[in-house]
């Protein structure tokens, strides 16, 4: 087979055409004309992320409670601070929530001003992982990689809620997309955007997004457009707008004095270092406290490979009843079509695919194999990163199969299309009274359409035969995506499928977790809410609270412009980890009406709810759920000292996974609690006014 040609999609027009027409009110129509599948793509992907999006009210209230500090707070926003007194960060860089705190400001802290900004970063995906398959397989290929990518379950979960992992997605995809356009014309430009856009990923979620830069150097260092001396200086250029763009808010936060930012979340020391090597990078592949691999054993702590959200770490991983559902659907397909790719172009340098082949094909085995290894917290919608690397490589299998009907396809093809169905039917294998007619047409599809490909028929025939069978093979993770969209997103583990798919929580019984309640196989499959006493802090009547399948998935929308907090709206604390919401509603109503001043929790999600419905003053000074960052006696003493800090709400200590090993907060409450001041009318609240040297003395 000859190597593909590019097409360009404005090939064959003068400069001069090219400037009319991009001011011409027909430019729209006359590129829908050329490009009438992507057009189709971009309104499947609007249809999908923005259908009901209100229904998700504001999604994950940590990462949205963050928000609205940030658009009170000038403060709070560059520093990516929890709360408007600035006691705390997120666990994350801000970028993802600086976009939605602008939105938010535009068109309201409500759920659209959140989520639509999410929504529009998964069609932008779903476009560019067309156009980059498109530009080396065609645009058939092109179509197949987007409508993949589309329909995949888990995308669509994240394209509607509020976690970071829209933007790491999109901005991963931006630089394989950069990429691949470097790779044409050999220009430096492109591998310097390419190392722009893994920066801007990394200020979403630090070190995920590192995935794709092992494909991309070897990419570019085994094509060298202009050579290979050339390529080393690109990619050191590169490398370094990578380093500035990625670094620049990690950088600004540890140049600021301790005492003038707020206490970075996830860490024991303070250290934005920490948190990017420890918490949320090497801990995550090797374990760390309070998760798998790490930490005290026990149900839901930790353990070697303990397994908590995402099954037990191994070959088979991707596949499991938490993960399958939400990504695995095609990653047969994908596997056999790299190997296709790789056979067909056999790694020439000259073979358009081959840059392709090593930047994708290499994002996909990193990005596949330290899911499959990590041991530490891993939660199932992470899986989203992976899924534009595996729509593209069917793609590229289908371009390859429409278009090359020599010896090795007719062979590999076949293999293809076995792959996709095996891995199918392990997924549907998971999926209790779901698609029970669907495996024998897969079956019949494959061997059909398998035999059509072995015996080489024309291209127009095996061109239907191929979208016959992927049509067969996307009949599931398509419907699943679409019934996303009919009820609200898992408030903390956003989920793609139908209303019973919950977080894919394991415990005992099997890898993934509980299906009906403990000791059931795989994941948290069936509604409903978990058992009494399955996080701590959480109501014993068996009532989930926000954020657990099942319970109060999220906080209902607001009129754009409004201020949340009307009937029907939960305020106090709580959440999967909080203390006790009336506790911390009494402890503000006392605040307001005693001068004033921050009421500190355990729990920054015990804290979202205050903070999201009414803008309380409230902070946490224990990480998300009260374990996962431990301050010092003297860094309160110094917060009371400067006004910072004025109440404590010992009662809400916060709870983190049982038997965990984590210290957190609970240390330094104890001690507030010995020193404070007690209030009388609210139960565990304590004045620390003036009582900054009783502290330090009792540190």
């Amino acid at each position: 087979m000859s190597t593909p040609s590019v097409s360009l999609p404005l090939r064959g027009r003068s400069t001069t055409d090219r400037a009319r027409g991009a001011r011409s009110p027909s430019a729209v129509l006359a590129w829908a004309r050329r490009r009438p599948e992507l057009l189709a793509l971009l309104v499947l992907a609007a249809v999908l992320n923005l259908w009901g999006l209100d229904r998700n009210g504001f999604a994950n209230e940590y990462y949205a409670a963050g928000v609205r500090s940030m658009t009170e707070s000038w403060h709070a926003f560059l520093y990516g601070s929890f709360d408007a007194a600035g006691v705390m960060t997120v666990d994350k860089p801000p970028l993802a929530l600086w976009i939605q705190a602008a939105s938010a400001k535009v068109l309201g802290f409500n759920s659209w001003g959140l989520l639509v900004p999410q929504a529009l970063m998964g069609v932008a995906s779903v476009a560019l992982v067309y156009d980059l398959t498109r530009r080396t397989f065609g645009r058939g290929a092109g179509f197949a990689a987007g409508l993949v990518m589309a329909t995949t379950p888990v995308i669509v979960a994240v394209s509607r809620h509020n976690n970071p992992d829209a933007l790491l997605v999109l901005c991963s995809v931006a630089a394989l997309w950069f990429l691949v356009r470097g790779l044409q014309d050999g220009a430096s430009r492109w591998l310097v955007l390419a190392g722009v856009a893994v920066g801007l990923g990394f200020e979403a979620k630090m070190a995920a997004a590192l995935m794709v830069v092992p494909g991309i150097v070897a990419a570019w260092m085994w094509v060298a457009p202009r050579g290979r001396l050339a390529a080393v200086r690109q990619l050191l250029a590169g490398g370094a707008a990578m380093a500035v763009v990625g670094l620049a808010w990690p950088v600004l936060v540890w140049l600021t004095p301790a005492a003038d930012r707020p206490w970075v979340s996830g860490t024991s020391d303070n250290s934005i270092w920490s948190l990017i090597l420890g918490y949320n990078g090497l801990g995550r592949l090797f374990g760390q406290d309070g998760g798998p691999g790490g930490g005290a054993g026990g149900p839901g702590g930790g353990g070697p490979g303990g397994g908590v959200f995402g099954g037990e770490p191994g070959a088979l991983r991707l596949l499991n009843d938490a993960l399958g559902g939400q990504g695995g659907w095609m990653l047969g397909f994908a596997l056999v079509a790299g190997v296709a790719v790789l056979v067909s172009s056999r790694l020439r340098r000259s073979d358009a695919r081959t840059g392709w082949l090593v930047a994708i094909g290499g994002s996909f085995l990193v990005t596949a194999v330290a899911f499959s290894r990590a041991e530490g917290i891993f939660h199932p919608y992470y899986v989203s990163l992976l899924a534009p690397f595996t729509a593209a490589l069917v793609g590229a299998g289908v371009g390859q199969m429409v278009r090359d009907r020599g010896i090795a396809m007719r062979i590999l093809g076949p293999l293809m299309i076995a792959g996709g169905i095996a891995t199918e039917l392990v997924v549907l294998g998971d999926i209790d009274g779901q698609f029970g007619w669907l495996p024998p047409v897969l079956v019949v599809a494959g061997v059909v359409v398998s035999a059509l490909l072995a015996f080489g028929v024309p291209r127009k025939v095996r061109a239907i035969a191929v979208a016959t069978v992927l049509g067969a093979l996307l009949l599931a993770p398509a419907t699943w995506a679409f019934q996303t969209l009919g009820h609200a997103t898992s408030g903390t583990f956003p989920a793609g499928g139908p209303a019973g798919v919950g977080m894919g929580m394991g415990g005992p019984g099997g890898p993934g977790g509980m299906r009906g309640g403990p000791g059931g196989p795989g994941g948290m499959r069936a509604s409903g809410p978990p058992p009494a006493g399955a996080f701590p802090g959480a109501p014993p009547s068996g009532v989930a609270p926000s954020g657990v399948p099942g319970g109060t998935t999220a906080t209902p929308a607001t009129p754009s412009g409004t201020v949340p907090g009307t009937p029907g709206t939960r305020t106090g604390g709580g959440g999967p980890f909080g203390g006790n919401a009336q506790s911390l509603t009494a402890a503000v109503a006392h605040a307001k009406t005693h001068g004033g001043g921050t009421v500190v929790v355990a729990s920054q999600s015990g804290a979202a709810g205050s903070l999201i419905s009414s803008g309380a003053d409230v902070a946490a000074i224990g990480g998300f759920s009260g374990r996962e960052s431990q301050v010092t006696v003297a860094w309160l003493a110094d917060a009371v000292e400067r006004g910072q800090i004025r109440y404590v709400l010992a009662d809400s200590s916060g709870g983190g996974m049982r038997n965990d090993g984590r210290v957190g907060a609970s240390d330094v409450l104890a001690v507030a609690a010995q020193v404070g001041t007690p209030v009388s009318s609210v139960d565990g609240l304590y004045d620390l006014q003036g009582l900054a040297d009783a502290l330090r003395a009792a540190a």
